[in-house]
């Protein structure tokens, strides 16, 4: 591609991205294949803790679009800056924060899913996409992948392309689609009992420094974003998200069944099973020796 080009791409998407945040929509680069920039050396596995507006707080000031979807923003001097032109010079696309304005973008992938959301959701704006077509509702909701097939739900903790501003009104998020992310039981056997996590007094009965909340809450809320953001081998994912946070938290008795309850909640919105997410717990457990 020639110079002349990357010039001409990187300045459209630019103008598209400022337009957007003009209107306090955050925005963010996307590369080929509709994917987000990787994050750089110092921020790989959230080693910087994280974004100051990702829902785990940490300290990192990172110039650069890392993090994806949290690195979205309305602030036209980090999008004009020098640390984002090779983004916006290599960029194949513009996306923004459904969550981040206030919004849900139902993705229907095909003109089956099309179909369907005709017959059961409510008119609002749509946005013709490259097999489908995105309806957009005014409301923020959790972000789920595969609710039905050919179904995403993209708003908090997500990321959507900006593909125009769309046609028709724009309606209230209405409790069907709120409902997708709900996993109904299964109708032929009943649900396994969940594990219960272990909780021993630490060694020396001394206060547990995991029971600082702001500890806690990071370390469960980063591993709700890495199930969230694995695009492959959920299986896989999902064992090893669960054997970090028991490594971590599993022996001085911070965690609770709540926190259980949101990674598997997490991992269920991907398409996991109950049964996976239990057996995935216990087999981290076992490993563990816990």
């Amino acid at each position: 591609m020639t110079q002349p080009t990357l010039i001409r791409r990187e300045g459209a998407h630019l103008r598209t991205a400022l337009h957007l945040a003009n209107r306090s929509v955050p925005v963010m680069p996307l590369r080929a294949g509709k994917v987000p920039f990787g994050n750089c050396p110092a921020c790989r596995d959230n080693a910087c803790g994280g974004r100051p507006n990702m829902k785990a707080p940490g300290p990192c000031t990172c110039p650069r679009p890392c993090h994806a979807w949290a690195a979205a923003t309305t602030d036209p001097a980090t999008l004009t800056g020098r640390p984002w032109a090779t983004a916006w010079a290599q960029a194949a696309a513009v996306a923004y924060h459904p969550g981040g304005v206030g919004l849900t973008v139902v993705d229907l992938d095909h003109a089956d899913a099309v179909a369907w959301a005709r017959r059961k959701l409510p008119a609002t704006r749509t946005v013709t996409t490259t097999r489908g077509e995105h309806w957009i509702y005014q409301g923020a909701m959790p972000s789920a992948n595969a609710v039905r097939p050919g179904v995403d739900i993209k708003s908090t903790m997500s990321y959507a392309r900006w593909l125009g501003p769309g046609t028709g009104t724009m309606t209230a998020l209405p409790d069907t689609v709120r409902a997708l992310i709900v996993k109904e039981p299964s109708p032929i056997r009943p649900a396994p009992r969940a594990v219960t996590v272990p909780v021993p007094v630490p060694v020396g009965g001394g206060e547990c420094p995991h029971r600082m909340p702001a500890y806690l809450e990071r370390g469960i809320a980063m591993a709700e974003q890495r199930i969230t953001q694995a695009t492959n081998g959920v299986h896989a994912a999902v064992y090893r998200v669960f054997l970090a946070v028991l490594s971590a938290h599993g022996r001085c008795g911070c965690l609770t069944e709540t926190h259980m309850a949101r990674l598997f909640a997490a991992a269920q919105a991907k398409g996991e099973s109950l049964r996976h997410c239990t057996d995935a717990w216990a087999n981290a457990l076992t490993r563990l020796g816990l």
